[in-house]
């Protein structure tokens, strides 16, 4: 990093003109710190972002294990789990405070709400949202983490905790790993069956959501509940 004009090093060129003008290699570069004899800091970086896949940017660091990090030659295991730290912190960065008392009006407000979380998740994930008889939201419910295959939990336990908190209407969310939110025959059938046990206890599913990586399906809206 020495060689490199005061002014054009990483700590002194965020300090003088602001992180927005750092590049990614050069934001990595800061968390990692120092460089080995053989390789600056920099270049650590540039070699950590050849991990990714060129089309993600750095959201690969999310996915990426602690194990593959540390492969990497001066990468040991505490930059490891700072650079894994760092991504989470970006990521938790992008989601609002709080969704307690928003209001839900549309499918695109739904997928608003889980975009972030699930877009690039590699695990099925099963959520519900949890609305008042004004479409105001309660709280959401994780139900499921899964594999990468399809995962359901039972309707019993989808409809435990909006029994329980008093639930007018919910919502189901899941993510496809694979990107592609188009749902399949099993979500549609899961579906049917939460949206007539709900009935059963006054709660209306409102809407389905399956996300996908930036993209979304709403079952309601495609009419296969």
């Amino acid at each position: 990093m020495k060689e490199l004009p005061t002014l054009e090093r990483p700590y002194e060129k965020l300090e003088n003109y602001g992180a927005e003008r750092l590049s990614d290699a050069e934001l990595l570069a800061i968390v990692i710190k120092t460089g080995t004899k053989e390789k600056s800091s920099i270049q650590m970086a540039q070699e950590i972002l050849c991990l990714g896949d060129g089309k993600t940017g750095i959201s690969f660091l999310r996915e990426i294990s602690l194990e593959e990090l540390q492969k990497n030659k001066g990468i040991g295991r505490v930059k490891a789990i700072q650079l894994k730290a760092v991504a989470e912190l970006a990521e938790r960065i992008t989601r609002p405070v709080s969704f307690k008392n928003q209001k839900i009006e549309t499918p695109e407000d739904i997928s608003n709400i889980f975009m972030s979380e699930l877009k690039n998740a590699k695990q099925e994930i099963i959520k519900t949202l949890l609305l008042n008889g004004k479409n105001q939201i309660i709280r959401t419910v994780t139900n499921a983490i899964g594999s990468v295959n399809a995962s359901f939990v039972e309707p019993k336990e989808i409809l435990r905790e909006p029994i329980k908190s008093g639930a007018v209407r919910i919502a189901l969310v899941h993510n496809h790993p694979s990107g592609d939110p188009t749902p399949s025959q099993k979500d549609i059938d899961f579906s049917r069956t939460i949206a007539s046990m709900s009935e059963m206890f006054g709660i209306e599913l409102i809407d389905h959501i399956v996300i996908g990586n930036g993209v979304f399906c709403s079952l309601k809206r495609m009419k296969k509940f």
